[in-house]
Formats: structure tokens, C-alpha cells, sequence
């Protein structure tokens, strides 16, 4: 039996290890679960009835020097976690991992979906001192490609994929949302992450003209992480993030800013439309959109055909505008308002893609059970690869 530290510091990750988590915790391993109190993260693991350590909170945001001095504490109270439990392997979504294994000698692991090329600070700390990035197979490394082991999946099916989650409209009707009815569901991010800066999402008067073209189609709920306008609040809906998913799952149209909740519809079979400056930036996006000519680039982000990504490949669930296409993302909420079948449309292309991809829970079990020989065994597979079907 292992000793794994799992390190989570964002509510998206702690769906992204959950079943990970349970799957090993059921096959008698010792599980150490450290969090940053970010958000919602930590009621998240109270709900889930997760033991864990809370290290201190630290801004995402600040100057170089305030944001060094932040990471060398963490990195400090992290280490002396892992010199207190002994972890024989460590795994998670924070970059302190790569430098706490590194000083320790401890194998570390970062499960990361965000192309190098879009995360350039984050890549550039902590890339070289991980060993191994597990990624899509989709998505860059850049230089630091030798070190990844790429998988057919993406992170939302590690939480979404059919073997886990079963939509269940009794926990939509606890909202009061009638989910046999047509609903829309309207979400805003912070967009407030070191990552973020120049980015933006929807802005109030975009929001308010989409919810004039969405108006006759059916009910119109929106999720926040921001302050809304006074124009907006009626349209407000809390829901706890457990059953977020659920909520999702049945409806008609996804409108926001999230990249991750844009995934989420999309590999629930749930058209979407997102509007932010990410779009064209993240290859495992790209290829669960229709296909566009915004790309990725080392040099800067350019219109071309996206190499990563042949348009073959693309399920077509959704449309990704950045923020300056603002009339472009109009018609896409718009085609997607016209076209009456787009319930069944969507199953389909959603069919095809559970098809072609693994349940990446059932991965990261296999792989952290049986490593090091599973780092061998995974790297450099093919997506159609016979290895691969052992996790469908």
C-alpha cells in the first residue's frame, strides 16, 4: 500500500481528484489531502467527508516580490507536511509539489489541462522540477514535452464521465427549476487569477442583450463568483456546487465566461457559448469546440489552423469568442437558438466523444497504483492505442 499527498488549490480540482481519491482510499491506501482555502474548495471537502490540511491562504495576485515571498512560505509549510507524513508520491494541481518532491525526493505529479504556451509563468516555475506532467494529449508542454504523459480524456471527465455521474432531475427540482422545461444557465468568473490579467469575460451590457435573445426560448438563471448588477440579481440563482453539475446537465444552453463550466456542458452534451480573452489560448477547449481561427502560438496567439487540434477532431459542443468578438459570440448564442434539435445533435457529438476518450479517474488510479512502471507504460501512447481501452 502507498502514502499519496494530494495537493488541491482550486474547487475545479478537488472534482478532478475526487474519484481518484475514493478509488484509492477503497483500495487501502493512506491518503493525504493538503488544500488552500480558496472559494468553496474547503466546504467541498467537508461535504465530501474529506480529512485535510489547510495550509494558509496566499494572493494569486500582487507584485513579483509579494507573490515570491508568498510562494516561499507555502513551499515551507508545505515541506514540512510532507516531511511529518511521509508520502511516498505526490500529486495535485499546485505547482509547490514540483519544488517540495524536488527538495525531498519525492516523485511529484501536476495533473494540468492549460497549454504551456497559455500558462507561461506557471510552466516556467515549475515545469522543470516535476516529474512528470500529466496532461490531454491534446494540449503543449512546449519544452518540457519529454516530460509529459498525454492521456485521451480531459480533466471534467474525471468527475463527468457517465461511470461516475448519473444527472438526477430530483436535485434540479430542489432549486425550484422545472428541468423537463427550457432553462438557461448564465455564469461569471472572478477572471481575478495571476493567469487573468488582461483577460476578459462578459460584461454587464453584453449579459443584459443576451438575456433579451434568450428571454423567449425559456427560463434564464445565472451563477456568479462576481457582484452583479441590480439588473441582474433577479435572475441570480445559489446552488451548491455538489449539485451544479446536475443543474447543468439539463439544460438548454451554457452562456459564460468559465472555461471550466464551458468544458463541463460540453462533455455533458450541453451546447455552450463562452466569451473570454482564453479562447484560441487552450488546445483541450479548441478541440471541443467548432472549430475557429483563433490559436494558439508561442510568439502570440494568431489566426491560423491549430496543428494540436485537426478538424477532424473537434466535437463541435460549443463556440469560444474572445472578448473584442462580441457580435460573433451573438451569433453563435443565436445558432445555436435556432436550431430546434440541438438536444439530440449534441448527444450525439457527445457520444462520439466519450467514444474516443477514457474515464480519467480509472487512469490516475491505475497510474498512481502502479508507478513507476505505469509512467513507462503510459508515456508516449497513441490515442488509439489498444492500452487505452483498459480505461473506457
Amino acid at each position: 500500500m502507498k502514502k499519496i499527498l494530494f495537493m488541491i488549490s482550486h474547487p475545479a480540482h478537488f472534482h478532478l481528484f475526487r474519484y481518484t481519491i475514493l478509488n484509492l482510499r477503497q483500495h487501502g491506501h493512506e491518503l493525504v489531502i493538503v488544500i488552500r482555502p480558496k472559494d468553496v474548495l474547503e466546504q467541498l471537502c467537508i461535504d465530501a467527508g474529506f480529512s485535510y490540511i489547510k495550509v494558509k491562504d496566499r494572493p494569486d495576485k500582487g507584485g513579483l516580490i509579494r507573490l515570491a515571498f508568498g510562494l516561499m512560505e507555502k513551499v515551507v509549510e508545505v515541506m514540512r507536511i510532507a516531511r511529518k507524513t511521509k508520502p511516498d508520491l505526490l500529486m495535485g494541481s499546485d505547482g509547490v509539489l514540483a519544488y517540495v518532491g524536488s527538495l525531498l525526493r519525492i516523485p511529484s505529479f501536476v495533473c494540468d489541462e492549460d497549454d504551456a504556451e497559455a500558462t507561461p509563468l506557471f510552466a516556467k516555475l515549475f515545469y522543470p522540477f516535476f516529474t512528470a506532467l500529466i496532461e490531454p494529449d491534446c494540449t503543449s508542454a512546449g519544452k518540457w514535452n519529454k516530460k509529459k504523459i498525454g492521456y485521451p480524456s480531459y480533466h471534467e471527465l474525471s468527475y463527468l464521465h457517465p461511470h461516475q455521474f448519473k444527472p438526477d432531475k430530483q436535485v434540479v427540482a430542489k432549486y425550484g427549476i422545472d428541468p423537463e422545461s427550457p432553462y438557461f444557465v448564465i455564469r461569471f468568473v472572478k477572471l481575478s487569477a495571476h493567469h487573468d490579467v488582461g483577460v476578459h469575460g462578459i460584461s454587464t451590457e453584453v449579459a443584459q442583450r443576451v438575456i433579451e435573445m434568450l428571454k423567449p426560448y425559456g427560463r434564464i438563471y445565472i451563477t456568479s463568483e462576481r457582484p452583479l448588477e441590480p439588473s441582474l440579481e433577479p435572475y441570480r440563482i445559489r446552488i451548491s456546487p455538489l449539485d451544479m453539475h446536475h443543474v447543468m446537465a439539463f439544460a438548454s444552453l451554457y452562456i459564460g465566461d468559465s472555461q471550466t463550466m464551458a468544458a463541463e456542458a460540453g462533455v455533458m452534451g450541453v451546447p455552450f457559448v463562452r466569451l473570454n480573452d482564453f479562447v484560441g489560448r487552450l488546445s483541450y477547449l479548441h478541440e471541443l469546440e467548432v472549430p475557429t481561427d483563433y490559436m494558439p502560438r508561442s510568439n502570440g496567439f494568431v489566426p491560423t489552423v491549430d496543428p494540436h487540434v485537426p478538424e477532424e477532431k473537434h466535437y463541435c459542443l460549443g463556440y469560444g469568442h474572445k472578448s473584442a468578438d462580441i457580435e460573433g459570440f451573438y451569433q453563435s448564442v443565436e445558432k445555436w437558438l435556432a436550431m430546434p434539435n440541438r438536444t439530440v445533435v449534441c448527444h450525439e457529438r457527445m457520444q462520439r466523444m466519450l467514444v474516443e476518450k477514457i474515464d480519467l479517474a480509472q487512469f490516475l488510479t491505475w497510474f498512481i497504483e502502479h508507478y513507476p512502471q505505469s509512467a513507462e507504460e503510459a508515456k508516449g501512447r497513441d490515442a488509439h492505442d489498444p492500452f487505452w481501452d483498459a480505461f473506457r
